[in-house]
């Protein structure tokens, strides 16, 4: 059982900075594939960000260049550094992890919100 808890969600204006937070716990952390979704009102869950295990990144066209995905495979964390914000990034962001064997993993979620 992954245990996922995010942080430093918040409300910041157009063009600012948040970096978001998951601290993972129950697993082997480093075996994981980590990544960001956000779901706005009224919208389905979309992926911004994924790391894989080996390091790897993708990101979604939308905030490319705008946000990096880190992972810090000691202190079982990953991290969304998150630039240039704008308010169509508002929404609840939630870490997912997905284990070896295909089992997907969410945290509860954080809500970030950008005002114009």
């Amino acid at each position: 059982q992954v245990r996922l808890v995010e942080s430093g969600g918040g409300l910041v204006q157009a063009g600012g900075s948040l970096r978001l937070s998951c601290a993972a716990s129950g697993s082997i952390f480093s075996r994981n594939h980590m990544g960001w979704f956000r779901q706005a009102p009224g919208k389905q869950r979309e992926l911004v960000a994924r790391i894989f295990r080996g390091g790897s990144t993708t990101y979604r066209d939308s905030v490319k260049g705008r946000f990096t995905i880190s992972r810090d495979n000691a202190k079982n964390t990953v991290y969304l550094q998150m630039n240039s914000l704008k308010p169509e990034d508002t929404a609840v962001y939630y870490c997912n992890a997905l284990d070896p064997s295909g089992e997907n993993y969410w945290g509860k979620g954080t809500l970030v919100t950008v005002s114009s």
